[in-house]
């Protein structure tokens, strides 16, 4: 297995593993699946000297992604990223994501980065107990904030310091 940074090539494996989340409503805030056409920006908004997308490649094919998304577009908030990550169905349970998160914790200050957030829905109690093994405590609870299919949703934001 190899992580690498993301190119533009593989931006329809990322979508495509993106888009395979949404009908379980349990990890995104999206309705609809995402184009690639539509990705495309939020690909080349992110600089790998400073938030990189890596992806994780097994014999030739994409089969997780993570990448370090703005927190809040105000200079103060420079040093905070919020960590998105997703792995394929066919190769959940099989390390892919501690292997990301780990190298992303690792890495974090070599980008400039002294927090680490992950925005999760209170209901995927999986995602929650894998960030809270990599040490990230719950920052805020946020009451109904979403709605997924007419049904109000919590969000929950873990934070770790990294420096």
């Amino acid at each position: 297995m190899t992580i690498r940074d993301a190119t533009e090539a593989d931006l329809p494996a990322i979508v495509a593993i993106y888009n395979s989340i949404i009908p379980g409503r349990m990890v995104t805030a999206d309705l609809e699946p995402a184009t690639v056409a539509g990705r495309a920006p939020w690909l080349q908004s992110h600089d790998p000297a400073r938030r990189p997308v890596w992806v994780a490649e097994e014999h030739g094919a994409v089969c997780a992604w993570l990448s370090f998304d703005p927190f809040y577009p105000r200079p103060a908030y420079d040093g905070t990223a919020m960590i998105a990550l997703y792995v394929a169905e066919n190769h959940r349970r099989s390390g892919l994501g501690r292997q990301l998160l780990t190298r992303a914790i690792a890495h974090a200050p070599q980008l400039g980065l002294h927090t680490l957030l992950g925005y999760i829905f209170a209901h995927n109690e999986p995602s929650l107990r894998f960030f809270a093994a990599f040490g990230f405590e719950r920052w805020a609870h946020l009451p109904g904030v979403a709605r997924l299919d007419g049904v109000a949703r919590d969000l929950v934001i873990l934070g770790k310091r990294v420096s």
